[in-house]
């Protein structure tokens, strides 16, 4: 036996990150364009960095909130007011170590070992993991594609529901396909789970990179206080902050302890300078994400426009997020795709493979950077497809 098996079975069946596979290969090239990660090129905005630092600076360096110091939570009820039109209280409202810590305690409070959790694929990876590290069974029901694009079909949903379900996950707008709900289907995923007894898991990081008019539509738009729904959500992508890992969930008040006590027997809290900069982020940001959604629009008209020419790339315009998830005709294995994009495009996306059912001959392409280079990306791009 080796060290190896003496660990737990679910630990041991993590899979390795089929995106950072690619990454592996195409790290450190001369000339390599990586558009394979979930972020754009822009390091975060100096009046954010400016306030976490000058916190720093300070001695804010202790023991803080578990649940978050009081003005990130009242921060983050004036971001939600201002965005959803609605009053929020900051006690609906918890810090974490990024929305991936976010993800991991909505899954430790609702489901266990062999309960079951059901999620829409194609999709970032990271949850299906997750639920499978924590005993669950993460189960796929893939969105469907047509030349209309990616859509939710809620009767899929519905027959894979069974005794063992505790949760929906839904991510919109969407990581990998830029799939976005409209309020008519998250009203019948929210009825679905009110008739079942079930939890929604809304991830809604991507809620203002929609490409429509205004925000994308949320659960909170059509919920009820009562509604078992928890929102995890992150600084990640609006603020350029990926390497800060704060994130944060919102929940019904009456359960404010139970959180701060999964943050205790996790991270034991964000850092309190970290902290000061989401809130400077949150009060002062909203100019610096509405320049970057235009800017990811313009990126994502360029890319779409140039693979479009070559006749060779099916896809759907996406209507949120800062991905292109595109097909190229004649090629059924996307790793092997991507790898070969790596060695001979020095490109580097991708591979549908790594976001599970519905994805396998699809590649991920993150538009969210400068034009110029995604100019040449592209170029570089409709030049691979027309050798192979």
């Amino acid at each position: 036996m080796t060290l190896i098996d003496t660990l737990r079975a679910e630990a041991r069946a993590a899979p390795e990150s089929g995106i950072v596979a690619v990454m592996n290969r195409g790290r450190g090239r001369d000339g390599m364009i990586p558009l394979w990660a979930g972020e754009g090129d822009l390091p975060t905005p100096a009046f954010i960095t400016d306030a976490a630092a000058k916190a720093l600076a300070d001695g804010e360096t202790f023991y803080t909130w578990q649940r978050g110091i009081p003005e990130l939570r009242q921060a983050l009820a004036r971001y939600y007011t201002r965005h959803f039109g609605k009053t929020f209280a900051n006690e609906e409202f918890i810090v974490t170590g990024s929305g991936m810590h976010a993800i991991q305690m909505a899954i430790d409070a609702v489901a266990g070992k062999g309960d079951e959790l059901v999620y829409l694929s194609p999709a970032w990876p990271n949850f299906a993991a997750a639920a499978g590290v924590a005993g669950a069974v993460p189960v796929a029901v893939t969105l469907d594609q047509s030349g209309n694009g990616w859509s939710c079909d809620v009767d899929k949903i519905a027959a894979a529901i069974t005794p063992r379900t505790k949760a929906l996950f839904v991510n919109t707008p969407s990581n990998p396909t830029g799939w976005t709900a409209d309020k008519e289907t998250l009203q019948a995923i929210l009825d679905l789970a009110r008739e079942r007894g079930l939890w929604i898991i809304a991830d809604e990081i991507y809620s203002l990179f929609h490409y429509g008019h205004g925000r994308a539509p949320s659960f909170i738009d059509i919920m009820a206080d009562e509604d078992r729904i928890l929102f995890v959500n992150s600084c990640s992508k609006n603020w350029a902050m990926t390497g800060w890992r704060i994130g944060w969930i919102k929940i019904h008040p009456a359960l404010q302890q139970v959180f701060e006590n999964l943050v205790q027997y996790s991270t034991s809290g964000v850092a309190q300078f970290m902290q000061r900069g989401a809130v400077v982020a949150l009060d002062e940001g909203d100019a610096f994400i509405f320049e970057q959604v235009e800017r990811a629009r313009a990126a994502r008209d360029l890319v779409c426009g140039i693979l479009a020419e070559t006749g060779r790339a099916r896809f759907t315009v996406p209507q949120g997020a800062f991905y292109l998830f595109f097909a190229v005709d004649g090629i059924t294995d996307s790793r092997a795709a991507a790898f070969d994009m790596v060695d001979r495009a020095n490109v580097g996306l991708a591979p549908g493979t790594a976001f599970g059912p519905g994805g396998e001959a699809f590649l991920r392409l993150c538009f969210h950077r400068r034009l110029d280079q995604l100019e040449e990306a592209a170029h570089r791009l409709a030049t691979w497809m027309t050798s192979v």
